[in-house]
């Protein structure tokens, strides 16, 4: 008996909920995600910013299941807001080529790496207390050996700082055959 693989749809946010607090922001998506729901992190447009900014990107059709799970893990937002008329978040990594190297900003963290070698090159941005510490263990490393900025730090720069680590980790591992890094899923 042969099977159809069902092909998966794609992400359709037509939706945001939006936070007064960036840690808010960070621990609905986390619970979201862990529910396994299809949501993503990004930056609001400025006229929907209800003082963070970040939102959490999601489709509608599925609001009353996410606003129960999220007052069931505590998770405080101010609304759910319809994306409308043309507006679209912000997407908050952005990739930058220079020659033999690649920058990977995510909100206000950069990390530089050698598209050749997957070397990191440099970590800036932010203004957290741990980012000095962050670009000490990050720093000259391979992308496949470094470890990952959110088991290292507790701060939204950490959180941003990883997540241009794992788009920085998914570019590199397409220009090319390389070792999968063990235990990471690149989804």
């Amino acid at each position: 008996m042969a099977f159809k693989l069902r092909r998966k749809t794609p992400f359709e946010g037509s939706g945001l909920i939006l936070f007064a607090r960036v840690e808010d922001a960070i621990k609905a998506e986390r619970a979201l995600k862990g529910a396994n729901y299809v949501v993503k992190l990004v930056a609001p447009p400025p006229g929907l910013r209800k003082g963070c900014d970040l939102a959490v990107e999601i489709n509608l059709v599925e609001q009353m299941g996410i606003e129960r799970l999220l007052t069931q893990r505590g998770a405080v937002y101010t609304e759910v807001a319809p994306l409308k008329g043309g507006m679209e978040p912000l997407d908050i990594v952005k990739i930058t080529h220079f020659g033999d190297a690649i920058m990977v900003k995510a909100a206000n963290m950069k990390l530089t790496f050698d598209k050749n070698t997957g070397v990191i090159l440099n970590t800036s941005g932010g203004g957290c207390p741990d980012i000095p510490y962050l670009h000490n263990e990050l720093i000259d490393k391979k992308l496949t050996e470094a470890p990952r900025p959110k088991e290292l730090g507790y701060t939204l720069c950490a959180l941003m700082l990883d997540r241009a680590f794992m788009e920085s980790l998914k570019i590199y591992m397409k220009t090319g055959v390389r070792d999968q890094r063990p235990g990471i899923s690149l989804r």
